[in-house]
C-alpha cells in the first residue's frame, strides 16, 4: 500500500517512501519459516498486558526493539484474527513488466485482485493474509532515490507491514483490528491518533465514506480526530484502471500534549505524520474512467515499518531507531570521522551527515536486492541498482573519506539488523560483499575516467556557458554517474548544468521504455484477458474453469514420432469488447471459451499453440487460432471468426503439431541448460526466467562474475552428454506440499497451481518424492507447466 512522507504526496502517486509498521510482541523469531503458510499459524501467546520490552524515557511508554515490533504485527493477526502468513516476495518482481522493483505489499496480491489467479493455486484459496514485504521504491513511479539523505524519511529499501482481506472481512473489522493494535498492544495514546476517510467526489457521483466515518465514531473515535479528505488524499487506485477504492488512514502527532492538532493532518508537517493506509477495493475503474462496483470487497492494509518504529521508539527520526544505528554506527568505526547527529539542510556543513544517512539507506537496499537476484547492471531494475552503488561508493569515498571496502564491510551489520525477518540475508552475505566490492573498483575507475571528461569539456567551454547537457547525459546514462555527483562535479568548478534541459531528456527516456511494454500489454488485453467483471460473472453463472489436461495427451510412438490426438470441446462463453456474448458474427474479433482444450496456453515463459478449430459437420470451415491465454482457470482462444459462432456449438481442435513439437524440444533444452549451468558455475547460479518459442528458447540466470568461454564451452558439453544418454524424462503431478520437501527443488511460491507438475530427466519423479534423497540433486528436476520431449533427444 503506498504510504505518505510527511509532505503532500496524493494517494495516487505517493512519491515517499513509507517509514513504519509493527508487529506484535514476541518471544519467538521474527522471520517465519517459508512452511509456516502449510503448518498453519503459530499456536504461541498474545502480547501480554505489559510488553515484555524496555521502558522509555517518554511519559512511561514501553520502548519495543524493532524485532519484537514487527512480530508483534505478524502474530497479532495470525493469532486473535486468523490470518495467515505469508513470507515476503522477492523484491524482483514476478510475471509484471510494468515494475522494476516490487514496491508495495499489494504486489504480490494482484491477481487475486484482478481475479486472475488460478483457481488451484494456493493463492486464490487465501481469505486473510499478513506478511511483512520487502519494497524497493527507486526509478519508475515510485522514485525516491535522490531525496534520500536530504531528510531523514526517505527511503529506497522499506518494510512493509500489512494485513489483508479477500472477499472476507471489510471497513468494520479492518478498521477495529488496527485500532486495536495501535491502542492496545502498541499502547500508543489514543488522543495523538487522527483518521481521515474519503469526503466523496461530486465528478464521479461518489458521496463521502459515512459507513468508514460511522465505524471510527463507534470505536471511540472523537468526532474532531475523524476528518474527511478528497479523492487525492483518501482514494487509491492499482492504476490507470483496475480494482481500486476509497482509504481510511492513521496519523500520529508526535507533539501530543493534549492539543489538537487536526489542522495539521495531510499537510505537510513533519509533527503529524501517516503511520497506516487501510484500502477498501470496491470500485474497477474502467477504461472510459467510470467506476463499476467490485463483485468482491478487498481490504489491502499498509504500514511502514520504519516509520512505526520511530513512533514507538520515541524519535523523530527513522535514522534514530535500532533499524539504521547499528549501521550508522559502523559507517563512523569504519571512517572514522566525526559520528552522525542528525543534521539536515545548511545545518549539515559538508553534507556529512546527508552521507551516513546516503549510505545507512542504500548498503540496506544493496543487501536486499542483491540477494533477491537483481544485480547492478545496464539496464532495467539492475541500472537503478548500479546508480545506487555508486551514489554510497560517492558519498563513502568523497563525503566520508572512507577507505576502500568500507560499504562492503557493512554488509554483516544489515544481517544482523534484518537477517532474523528475512534468513535469505544470511545466505547471501559473502556474495552481496564480492559483488559491491567489484562493482566499488569499477565505479571509482570510471570516476576517474568522468573526471577527465569533465575536465576536458571545461577547457574547450566558453566563458559563462551552462554545461553541455549531451555530455551530462553520457556520463549518466553511460557511466553511470548519479546526477547529484554530476552537479557537485561542476558545482566546484563554478559551473551550471541545464538543468531544465536534462531533465527534459529525462523525461523523454521515461517515456520511451514507458511506452514499448504498455502499448504491448494494451493490444493483449482488448481480447484474450478476461477482466475482474467477466471472470465474476462466468463464476456466477457457475461456468467451469477449462480442463486443459488433454494438452499433455501425447505419446511418443513405436516409430519415434509424436502422436497428437484432436481434442472434441463445446464453446461454453464468448468474449468481445471487454464483455461476455453469447455469439459473435463473422469477421468479429474474439475470445472462445470452451469446456476443454488440448491447446496449450502461455505460461511458465512457453507461448503459445497455434493451429484451428472447426465446427463438428462443418471440416471445411477452419477458424484459425491466433492466440492462446490462461486467466482465472480459464483458457481463452483468440480467433476471428470466419463465420457466426454460437454458445453451445460443438468444435474439434487441432494443434499446429510442427510449432508444438518445437516448443517441446526447446523448452526440455531449457530445463537441460538450467541443470548444465548449475553443474559447471555452482549451485548458487538461479533462474530468473525463459522464454521458449518454436524459433528460439532464451535463458535468464543470475551469477556472481562474468561466464568465460570456456565454462561455457564445459555447459554445451554437459548438455551434449545428456542429450546422448536419450534418457526418459519423467512426468507427474503431486500435492504442493510434497514437492515442498524435494530437495534442491527452487523455492515455490503460491501462484502454482495445486497439485504442482514435476519433471524429471532420467530419474522417476517417485524416487525423487523418496524421503532424504539426493537424487534430485544429481539430475534435472523441476516445477513445469509446459510442454517436453518424452526423451531427452
Amino acid at each position: 500500500m503506498p504510504l505518505r512522507a510527511p509532505h503532500r504526496v496524493g494517494s495516487r502517486r505517493s512519491s515517499a517512501v513509507p517509514s513504519g509498521p509493527a508487529s506484535s510482541e514476541v518471544s519467538v523469531p521474527t522471520s517465519a519459516p517459508a512452511n509456516m503458510a502449510a503448518a498453519g499459524p503459530l499456536r504461541l501467546p498474545l502480547l501480554a498486558v505489559r510488553p515484555p520490552w524496555p521502558r522509555c524515557p517518554r511519559r512511561g511508554a514501553s520502548c519495543p526493539p524493532s524485532a519484537q515490533i514487527r512480530a508483534a504485527f505478524l502474530r497479532f493477526f495470525q493469532e486473535k484474527h486468523g490470518h495467515r502468513f505469508l513470507p515476503s516476495a522477492p523484491v524482483r518482481p514476478r510475471g509484471d513488466p510494468t515494475l522494476l522493483f516490487v514496491n508495495s505489499g499489494m504486489n504480490q496480491f494482484k491477481p487475486v485482485f484482478l481475479g486472475t489467479a488460478h483457481p488451484r493455486s494456493e493463492l486464490a484459496q487465501q481469505r486473510r493474509v499478513v506478511n511483512s514485504q520487502k519494497c524497493v521504491r527507486a526509478g519508475g513511479k515510485h522514485n525516491d532515490l535522490e531525496d534520500v539523505g536530504r531528510d531523514t524519511y526517505h527511503h529506497t529499501f522499506f518494510e512493509m507491514l500489512g494485513n489483508w482481506s479477500f472477499g472476507d472481512y471489510f471497513k468494520e473489522e479492518a478498521c477495529s483490528m488496527a485500532w486495536e493494535l495501535l491502542t492496545e498492544v502498541y499502547k500508543i495514546p489514543k488522543d495523538r491518533l487522527y483518521v481521515t476517510y474519503f469526503g466523496g467526489d461530486s465528478s464521479l457521483g461518489l458521496g463521502a465514506d459515512e459507513e468508514c466515518r460511522d465505524v471510527w465514531l463507534s470505536l471511540g473515535v472523537p468526532a474532531s480526530h475523524v476528518l474527511p479528505f478528497p479523492m487525492k488524499d483518501n482514494f487509491w487506485e492499482m492504476g490507470d484502471t483496475g480494482p481500486c477504492g476509497p482509504c481510511t488512514e492513521i496519523h500520529y502527532d508526535h507533539v501530543g500534549g493534549g492539543r489538537n492538532a487536526a489542522a495539521l493532518v495531510n499537510q505537510g508537517s513533519p509533527d503529524v505524520v501517516e503511520i497506516w493506509n487501510l484500502v477498501f477495493m470496491q470500485y474497477s475503474r474502467e477504461v472510459d474512467g467510470n467506476l463499476l462496483p467490485l463483485p468482491q470487497h478487498h481490504v489491502d492494509t499498509g504500514m511502514g515499518l520504519e516509520r512505526l518504529v520511530t513512533v514507538l521508539q520515541n524519535k523523530r527520526s527513522n535514522y534514530d531507531t535500532d533499524l539504521f544505528t547499528p549501521i550508522l554506527d559502523a559507517i563512523h568505526k569504519g571512517c572514522g570521522g566525526p559520528r552522525y547527529q542528525g543534521l539536515v539542510g545548511n545545518a549539515d556543513v559538508g553534507h556529512v551527515d546527508m552521507a551516513y544517512r546516503v549510505v545507512a539507506d542504500h548498503i540496506r537496499t544493496l543487501c536486499v536486492c542483491i540477494t533477491d537476484g537483481i544485480y547492478p547492471g545496464p539496464s532495467g531494475a539492475e541500472v537503478v541498482l548500479r546508480r545506487i552503488l555508486r551514489r554510497a561508493v560517492r558519498f563513502c569515498s568523497e563525503v566520508l573519506h572512507a577507505p576502500h571496502g568500507l560499504l562492503a564491510s557493512l554488509v554483516p551489520t544489515v544481517v544482523e539488523v534484518l537477517g532474523d525477518a528475512y534468513p535469505e540475508l544470511k545466505k547471501n552475505a559473502e556474495q552481496v560483499m564480492d559483488i559491491i566490492n567489484e562493482n566499488e573498483v569499477a565505479f571509482l575507475s570510471s570516476l576517474e575516467r568522468g573526471r577527465r571528461i569533465i575536465e576536458r569539456t571545461v577547457q574547450q567551454m566558453e566563458p559563462s556557458a551552462n554545461f553541455p547537457t549531451e555530455v551530462a547525459w553520457s556520463l549518466y546514462g553511460n557511466l553511470g554517474f548519479p546526477l547529484d555527483l554530476i552537479d557537485l562535479m561542476l558545482e566546484e568548478k563554478g559551473i551550471r548544468l541545464d538543468s531544465a534541459a536534462f531533465n527534459e531528456l529525462l523525461l523523454e527516456d521515461a517515456k520511451r521504455k514507458a511506452r514499448g511494454p504498455q502499448e504491448g500489454q494494451q493490444l493483449e488485453g482488448t481480447v484474450v484477458h478476461l477482466d475482474v467483471h467477466s471472470l465474476a460473472q462466468l463464476q456466477r453463472d457457475n461456468i467451469p474453469a477449462t480442463d486443459d489436461s488433454p494438452k499433455y495427451s501425447y505419446r511418443l510412438g513405436q516409430h519415434g514420432q509424436y502422436e497428437f490426438s484432436p481434442c472434441q470441446a463445446t464453446i461454453l462463453m464468448l468474449y468481445r469488447d471487454q464483455s461476455l456474448q453469447k455469439e459473435v458474427g463473422a469477421g468479429q474479433h474474439c475470445g472462445v471459451i470452451l469446456d476443454r482444450t488440448n491447446f496449450y496456453a502461455e505460461q511458465g515463459g512457453q507461448a503459445s499453440d497455434q493451429g484451428y478449430l472447426i465446427r463438428l459437420g462443418q471440416q471445411d470451415i477452419l477458424f484459425p487460432i491466433e492466440s492462446v491465454r490462461l486467466c482465472g482457470g480459464y483458457v481463452i482462444h483468440e480467433v476471428t471468426a470466419v463465420e457466426t459462432l454460437r454458445v453451445g456449438d460443438q468444435v474439434q481442435l487441432f494443434v499446429d503439431e510442427v510449432q508444438r513439437l518445437a516448443c517441446m524440444t526447446n523448452h526440455t533444452a531449457t530445463h537441460l541448460l538450467n541443470f548444465a549451468l548449475r553443474c559447471v558455475l555452482g549451485d548458487s547460479t538461479e533462474q530468473r526466467g525463459s522464454h521458449v518459442t518454436a524459433e528460439h528458447l532464451r535463458f535468464d540466470f543470475n551469477i556472481k562474475g562474468p561466464v568465460t568461454v570456456e565454462q561455457l564451452q564445459q555447459v554445451e558439453q554437459v548438455v551434449q552428454d545428456v542429450i546422448k544418454r536419450n534418457e526418459a524424462v519423467y512426468m507427474a503431478e503431486v500435492p504442493l506440499a510434497l514437492a515442498r520437501r524435494v530437495q534442491g527443488l527452487r523455492a515455490l511460491d503460491e501462484g502454482y497451481p495445486d497439485p504442482v507438475r514435476i519433471v524429471s530427466l532420467g530419474i522417476p519423479v517417485e524416487t525423487v518424492l523418496t524421503s532424504n534423497t539426493q537424487a534430485a540433486m544429481q539430475t534435472s528436476v523441476e516445477l513445469c507447466c509446459g510442454t517436453q520431449k518424452r526423451k531427452g533427444r
